[in-house]
């Protein structure tokens, strides 16, 4: 049995501290896609602690993590973000397994992503930098080294191959920039991920599926950033739906159960693409001070905006949504009036539909207003007990999406979650 963690938005729902809540249910917390442009945020000991690459569930002494061979991994922030782990006294080797399917990030392959997003100009998609497009690509083009490679002796030989390939693209780029640091730490990190079990992950997951374990499969980035069903060009280079746990452990769709997708009681986005709920204004700015919109992974400052339950709904309905958890709701305590996108106009025509290119398309929000609930909900741990107008709000939401709301996040600690019955 596979239940799924993914983000419904463009990322930065608060998957991580979800994750964490839910982990100590499951047997196995696995990733399933993306790599180091993760930031998955975790308060441990009331010490904060932003998770990249590693499940979420590493924090919990009885339960297995996995990187599957979805995952592009980054050798050097992998090491870096062991020694985090490691400094809350967690025995990371013990729980933690790699897949050797997994491809791997190289030190040209961050240089080939700074290389291109340069060279765009004003066009820029909003890339991490952190090399995740070149590394799928090379996934995609055949070429790319997998975790598995470093128990090949043949492997430095394969690595140079490949540098020199992105050497000749990059000098095509007109692009150049010393990497000798870059390199030399990667290769430390190598020597580091060799202690790690690395196992045959499809094989694993499906016989601990067969003995009745529990699999958590944990999402990266959001739907709404997803390759194929996101706002294109402005996404990632992974599937980050639910399909993409079938390609990304190697586990087939009838063993997935639950989806639960997590979602933001506004919006936000960082970097470039399309936002039509987008606030340019004083009420913005408000939402990103209270909401602290700082991106986990680059600390870029967050676009903010209402609630759009057109995105919302179609991400529910690609997803296959079972369970909606929505985060950050006690952020809005100190607004007077909220506000819900439940239609696009489109060159005069209202739609309920995500359009095709949406960053090709003049879409104006159709915007119907709620009064605030102006009262502090963070220690509230009851559904019946939340503001009544606070309860209005998830309740239209829920008829609209014709999927419930069944958790309420109203603050960062693990406890503050309420759950709706």
């Amino acid at each position: 049995m596979v239940d799924v963690i993914l983000g419904l938005q463009w990322g930065d729902e608060g998957k991580g501290k979800i994750v964490d809540f839910f982990a100590p249910r499951y047997d196995i917390i696995a990733r399933f896609q993306g790599g180091p442009n993760a930031g998955h945020t975790l308060y441990v000991n009331d010490k904060k602690v932003v998770l990249h690459q590693i499940p979420s569930g590493i924090f919990h002494d009885k339960t297995t993590n996995l990187i599957g061979n979805g995952v592009v991994l980054d050798p050097i922030t992998f090491k870096k973000e062991c020694e985090s782990v490691a400094s809350f006294g967690v025995d990371y080797k013990k729980n933690l397994l790699i897949s050797q399917r997994a491809h791997l990030i190289i030190p040209t392959h961050r240089a080939l992503d700074k290389a291109s997003e340069v060279s765009k100009g004003n066009e820029k998609i909003g890339s991490t930098l952190k090399g995740i497009g070149p590394a799928y690509m090379d996934k995609t083009g055949r070429n790319g080294l997998r975790v598995g490679d470093l128990l090949d002796k043949n492997f430095t030989t394969q690595y140079i191959r490949l540098r020199l390939k992105h050497q000749k693209l990059l000098d095509g780029l007109n692009f150049h920039e010393d990497i000798s640091d870059w390199e030399e730490e990667f290769f430390e990190a190598l020597e580091f991920m060799r202690q790690f079990k690395i196992v045959n992950g499809e094989y694993y997951i499906n016989n601990k599926i067969s003995e009745g374990k529990k699999v958590l499969a944990e999402g990266a980035q959001g739907s709404m950033l997803d390759v194929d069903f996101g706002t294109f060009p402005f996404v990632t280079s992974s599937n980050t739906i639910s399909a993409g746990v079938c390609t990304g452990l190697g586990v087939a769709p009838q063993q997935i159960r639950d989806v639960i997708g997590v979602s933001k009681a506004y919006c936000t986005r960082v970097g470039s693409g399309p936002f039509p709920t987008e606030l340019n204004d004083p009420t913005g700015e408000e939402l990103r001070k209270t909401g602290s919109e700082f991106g986990a992974t680059t600390g870029r400052p967050r676009r903010c905006g209402w609630i759009d339950l057109v995105a919302l709904k179609f991400a529910c309905m690609i997803n296959g949504v079972t369970k909606i958890v929505m985060t950050k709701a006690d952020v809005l305590d100190a607004f007077e009036e909220l506000k819900v996108c439940t239609a696009y106009n489109i060159d005069g025509e209202s739609t309920d539909e995500i359009p095709f290119q949406m960053n090709r398309v003049n879409i104006e929000p159709q915007l119907q207003t709620f009064a605030g609930w102006k009262t502090d909900t963070t220690s509230l741990k009851n559904y019946n007990n939340l503001p009544q107008r606070m309860i209005e709000y998830v309740e239209f939401i829920n008829k609209y999406l014709k999927v419930n709301i069944t958790y309420i996040s109203n603050g960062p600690g693990r406890d503050q979650l309420v759950e709706n019955v």
